[in-house]
């Protein structure tokens, strides 16, 4: 009996041993056989959270966002930049120092541009496909100059902001043509288009607040004024309308005009 008992337990010792083997071979073979995620598969999931998730409208001056941000949805909008010209600043500066006087406080806008869309939300998937019906719509569309001028005050859809802006004065039949290509796009991923009778503009300074009819009554005229008296005549806004771009969150993307 003990003998047999010794037998049973030296198998056992066997069959454990065995299994142990067979089991650490299987893992190295597999670790061996398994082939690493590739990069382009990987790219797939980054960027879902790349545009930040803060919220605290401290950080922005005071600015509320117009809709609640999300994870995975970008803010987008298409718009010509504008980059300032000899003397613009100056004048700039001048107009916020007569708008202080006023007790108006004036932000410089971030980014000068001339926008031609609404700010949008897109999901981070359809951006690609987004900026490629742009370019498709905007094939034919052809380089111009705007002129603008007059100053102009507007407030945004929330009455939430403000802008101190000057209005485009020649260019509107290209822009209202470049608008048609840009709702074309808007409309194929069921996004708001553009207002119906836009007046465009280059946004030069903001505050917080919907104060448009006391700086009409209180001081437009007077910042005007510097305006028309710039130096050795009426200052004259010049945008070269060359290059159309597409802000999707942190991301950037451009379409040249031919």
């Amino acid at each position: 009996m003990s003998h047999c008992y010794k037998l049973i337990c030296s198998l056992i010792d066997i069959f454990n041993h065995i299994s142990v083997s067979v089991s650490v071979n299987r893992e190295e073979d597999d670790s061996k056989s398994r082939l690493p995620v590739p990069g382009s598969v990987l790219d797939m999931f980054t960027g879902e959270d790349e545009d930040p998730l803060t919220d605290d409208s401290m950080q922005h001056g005071g600015r509320i966002r117009s809709f609640k941000h999300e994870r995975g949805n970008w803010a987008t909008y298409v718009y010509f930049p504008y980059i300032p010209e000899e003397g613009f600043l100056e004048l700039l500066d001048e107009m916020t120092e007569v708008a202080a006087s006023h007790s108006f406080s004036l932000t410089h806008t971030d980014e000068f541009h001339l926008s031609l869309s609404k700010t949008v939300v897109l999901r981070h998937h359809w951006i690609q496909p987004f900026i490629q019906s742009l370019r498709t719509g905007l094939t034919h569309s052809r380089r111009f100059i705007c002129l603008a001028e007059k100053l102009k005050v507007y407030s945004n859809d929330e009455k939430t902001r403000m802008f101190l802006a000057m209005e485009v004065s020649t260019g509107q039949a290209q822009l209202l043509e470049l608008v048609k290509a840009v709702d074309s796009t808007m409309e194929e991923f069921n996004l708001d288009t553009f207002y119906k009778n836009p007046s465009f503009h280059i946004s030069l300074a903001w505050c917080v607040g919907d104060c448009t009819e006391h700086i009409r009554k209180k001081c437009l005229q007077e910042l005007q004024g510097l305006v028309d008296s710039h130096e050795d005549g009426p200052f004259l806004l010049r945008l070269d309308c060359q290059e159309l771009r597409c802000k999707a969150g942190n991301k950037t993307f451009s379409i040249p005009l031919h």
